[in-house]
């Protein structure tokens, strides 16, 4: 019976091959997890430009797409492009870069602006969300030189200049973002070789009570009316990020977004 059924196989894949009929295209699936599935097997010529080749995406974008051109560098995580409509500020989804007056916040944006260059046309691949609260883009962006794909997300945790981080429900890479950073951490690349270690001790703050005359009246949620307070301090207090209303005494939002300690 097994050596007839083997033959029905193939008398099958036979005839399925002449009538024009294809297999379908399999699906890699990174992880266990179903939100991190992506279809379509790259073809021998393409392939993601990688560190690790065991976190191959597949020949490019998987989700909607589209082109716009860069218009200017805002830091490590951000950028502003023209889809045809003006200037727009692109935030990357999955991942977190230093501020630019914060440590590691230049080499950040030095990163950034190499990878993705003024005046270049990069490709812009949307997840779930469209904008995020400040109507900023969120989006994967990608590079695309001949047949090689490069996402400049996941390229800037490569190098250890940014950390993954998780905006649900946007998704579609996380374990690739955090298997990448898990990398970038062991071989101590990026900020991870200075600011990777235990996390300074903050300077001494009056704890935020959550409403009062203590809260300074520029930022949300509340923040303690001292004589300075950085980043630092706000995520050690779990504040971060904040909302800025008002003059940016603590000079917390670097990129004048609305937004501060991202």
């Amino acid at each position: 019976m097994g050596t007839r059924a083997i033959r029905l196989s193939v008398v099958l894949v036979c005839a399925l091959a002449a009538c024009g009929g294809a297999a379908p295209a399999p699906v890699t699936t990174v992880g266990s997890n179903p939100e991190t599935t992506v279809g379509g097997e790259p073809s021998p010529a393409s392939s993601v430009s990688s560190n690790h080749e065991e976190l191959t995406l597949g020949a490019g974008p998987v989700g909607p797409t589209e082109l716009a051109r860069v218009i200017s560098i805002t830091d490590g995580d951000t950028i502003r492009v023209d889809r045809g409509y003006g200037s727009e500020p692109v935030r990357y989804i999955g991942i977190n870069a230093p501020e630019p007056k914060e440590s590691g916040g230049s080499e950040a944006t030095a990163k950034n602006a190499a990878l993705v260059t003024v005046g270049s046309e990069v490709v812009l691949e949307r997840d779930i969300s469209d904008v995020d609260q400040f109507d900023r883009l969120l989006r994967y962006v990608w590079l695309h030189q001949g047949s090689t794909w490069t996402l400049v997300n996941l390229q800037l945790i490569e190098d250890g200049v940014a950390r993954a981080v998780i905006y649900r429900p946007d998704v579609r890479y996380k374990d690739i973002f955090a298997a990448a950073q898990a990398l970038a951490e062991d071989q101590n690349l990026g900020v991870w070789g200075f600011v990777g270690g235990p996390a300074a001790t903050p300077k001494a703050t009056k704890k935020p009570s959550g409403g009062g005359s203590n809260c300074h009246p520029s930022y949300r949620p509340c923040l303690p009316i001292v004589s300075d307070l950085d980043c630092k301090d706000v995520r050690a207090m779990g504040l971060a990020p904040v909302q800025v209303i008002g003059p940016d005494e603590y000079r917390l939002d670097g990129d004048h977004d609305g937004s501060g300690c991202e």
